[in-house]
């Protein structure tokens, strides 16, 4: 994607989205501080929590609605949820407004990315009325309009990387939907962090190529091949930790660490591990795998945790041996370390919230260093 050009761009727009960058962050923190304390099932309708716009303070708040049949009031756990919610909505609020900001100098972009907000949410409504054909079709007219903008434009305002990232968040508010009517299911919690860090990082990259502060480098070719794989290795370690969480199977191993239940090999199944589609209509909280499948998910982990680990220490040491990129390659070599030590203490400690939210969070922050480093990284003259 090219750069964008100053004179076409609002003068604000990498304010909006250095804010929108922060409030994902938190989205993204808070959503496993939601997960990790067993919460993502607290409210079981959608997008209202039993019926209510924020939650039931008390059990009794919502003794008549139909979703207490499907679990019990718990408010010291509804309002996480429902908080997270309103958090992820105000994220997608100010996507919209980039979107709209960026398109503002295309033929009729206004209008398009305006009206492929109303089709979507004119779903949400259409939904809670119970007619979902109608609302999967609303909601998918007004992705396909956000997609076909996004192909058709250029990216010289950002115009389609504005478009692109709110078609991820329309997409995102529909597996948070499914995460509860699925009741969990691994698939689609481990989609809804992935597709919550894809956000993440598609604002990350307008936010700095909207800033236009690039670094260039005579050799950067290289280095950002390195940082593209490392950038690919980490989503696949994310996907893997996201697979790990989903199936409770962070504790596969006990509290053994590098042994696993005190072998260095133990009995596992990778074939049950990592079946994708097991249906819909199974409560998967708790997890339904058995003890062997956990602790091959837990094994696959472990293993790229060491790939990823080899991978991005190699490219810090190139960045601090980088003239210019130390601060950039010290920042990236300590993120690194304590991700590295997080997840250890998570198996050691019987994975403590405190640190199992750090882990998550840890792993944002490496993903904004290395798709800030794809931001900035140019060639002279580029």
């Amino acid at each position: 994607m090219s750069a964008p050009n100053r004179s076409i761009r609002y003068k604000h727009f990498h304010r909006i989205a250095w804010l929108a960058v922060a409030l994902a962050l938190g989205v993204i923190v808070f959503g496993a501080f939601v997960r990790l304390s067993n919460a993502g099932l607290s409210c079981p309708d959608w997008p209202t929590c039993y019926g209510q716009a924020a939650w039931p303070s008390v059990a009794q708040d919502a003794v008549d609605h139909a979703a207490t049949a499907i679990r019990p009031v718990e408010p010291h756990k509804a309002w996480r949820e429902q908080v997270h919610r309103h958090l992820a909505a105000t994220l997608g609020v100010l996507v919209l407004v980039l979107a709209l900001l960026a398109a503002r100098k295309r033929r009729f972009g206004v209008a398009q990315i305006a009206v492929a907000a109303i089709l979507v949410g004119t779903s949400i409504p259409v939904y809670m009325q119970g007619q979902y054909a109608v609302a999967a079709a609303l909601a998918a007219a007004g992705e396909a309009m956000l997609l076909i903008a996004a192909f058709r434009w250029s990216n010289l305002d950002l115009a389609r990387a504005a478009a692109i990232t709110l078609a991820v968040i329309v997409f995102q508010a529909l597996l948070g939907m499914w995460t509860v009517t699925w009741l969990l299911k691994p698939v689609v919690v481990m989609g809804h962090l992935l597709g919550g860090l894809l956000t993440f990082s598609l604002l990350t990259w307008m936010a700095w190529r909207a800033t236009d502060l690039p670094i260039r480098l005579a050799e950067v070719g290289k280095l950002r091949i390195l940082v593209l794989v490392g950038l690919v290795l980490l989503g696949v370690q994310i996907a893997l930790g996201g697979w790990t969480s989903a199936n409770y199977a962070a504790l596969a191993c006990g509290t053994d660490f590098p042994k696993c239940v005190d072998q260095w090999w133990p009995a596992h199944d990778f074939r049950e591990a990592f079946v994708l589609w097991r249906g819909i209509g199974v409560d998967y909280e708790g997890g339904v795998l058995d003890g062997e499948a956990r602790i091959a998910i837990q094994l696959a982990h472990r293993m790229m945790a060491v790939v990823v680990f080899g991978h991005l220490l190699a490219v810090g040491i190139r960045l601090l041996r980088t003239p210019g990129m130390r601060g950039w390659g010290s920042l990236l070599t300590m993120l690194l370390l304590a991700q590295v030590t997080l997840g250890i203490l998570n198996v050691k400690l019987a994975l403590p919230l405190p640190v199992a939210v750090a882990h998550n969070a840890g792993a944002a922050l490496l993903l904004f260093v290395l798709v800030s480093l794809l931001a900035r990284l140019r060639a002279p003259g580029a």
